[in-house]
């Protein structure tokens, strides 16, 4: 638990209650069709957050200030949290406020610095280890699973929405309807993705309302059923996987292979290549062909 603060108090320009002003917020956020899980994200975030407040005696809204968040901030850092958790705490914090102000909950708006995050380099397979995680996948199923995945780099989510009637195995184009904040895109499955969609489709009742991704009594894949699938494959491969690895793979190999970052850009679903960045991971060996390449002494003089 943090420990309680007591905060001295500020003139409110209104009594709204902070209790009050946060069922407006998620309110806001239902009516903007947030998605369910993004709506359990600020509960959950904001929740402790607003605990935290009163338990200082922080009870209305106007009296939320930066000092608050920075000491709250604090905190949680104290307890050595993750800075990914801690940032992501932020980031739901700063668009509370942000709300506080312009709904005239708040007299000012409350501006903080956002905490830093570290410059990890982030698992991403090599194209040696996606050959070693294939040929373990004698299951037809399996090996759909993980070339749809690492061949279009979709999300977790996605793929467990996916249907049949969603895939054009002729043009290899996949529409992806409800991709993150319910933005619709397409992405393209290679000849062998199709091939072996076209393998497993045959095993299965794949009407076009069917999911792709089926469990073996037919029904969805759920998020941890699609974690349990990664896991035993790797397993068996002797390399750990996940869905965000996979989709970093994606990500890093097209671009060595010569893509274009803003068709990337628009593969991964990404609204600025800047988000786009944190999926490409430049491993040492990209640097150094870069440096033979291009390095302007060995090259210039």
């Amino acid at each position: 638990m943090v420990k309680r603060q007591e905060f001295p108090k500020q003139k409110a320009s209104a009594s709204i209650s902070l209790e009050e002003a946060f069922t407006d917020f998620i309110l806001s956020r239902e009516a903007m069709l947030c998605r369910p899980r993004t709506i359990q994200f600020y509960i959950f975030t904001l929740g402790k957050f607003m605990n935290w407040l009163e338990e200082g005696s922080v009870v209305e809204a106007s009296e939320i200030s930066a000092r608050h968040v920075r000491m709250y901030l604090s905190a949680m850092a104290q307890r050595e949290l993750a800075d990914t958790y801690i940032h992501s705490h932020a980031r739901a914090v700063r668009t509370f406020v942000r709300f506080l102000y312009s709904e005239g909950y708040h007299p000012e708006e409350v501006k903080f610095q956002m905490p830093t995050l570290a410059q990890k380099r982030l698992p991403v397979l090599s194209a040696d280890d996606l050959r070693q995680v294939i040929s373990v996948c004698k299951r037809p199923r399996d090996l759909a699973l993980m070339l749809l995945m690492a061949d279009t780099g979709v999300r977790r989510a996605e793929l467990c929405g996916l249907n049949w009637g969603d895939v054009d195995v002729k043009k290899g184009t996949i529409a992806i309807r409800e991709g993150k904040g319910g933005k619709f895109r397409t992405v393209i499955a290679g000849v062998r993705t199709r091939r072996a969609l076209l393998k497993y489709r045959r095993t299965i009742a794949a009407e076009a309302s069917a999911p792709v991704l089926q469990t073996r009594s037919g029904g969805r894949m759920t998020h941890a059923g699609l974690r349990s699938m990664l896991l035993r494959i790797g397993k068996r491969a002797g390399i750990h996987l996940s869905p965000h690895m996979l989709r970093r793979t994606f990500a890093t190999l097209s671009l060595r292979a010569g893509m274009n970052p803003l068709h990337l850009q628009g593969l991964l679903g990404h609204s600025s290549l800047e988000m786009t960045n944190h999926y490409v991971q430049m491993l040492d060996d990209d640097l150094q062909v870069a440096h033979k390449a291009f390095g302007p002494i060995d090259n210039h003089l």
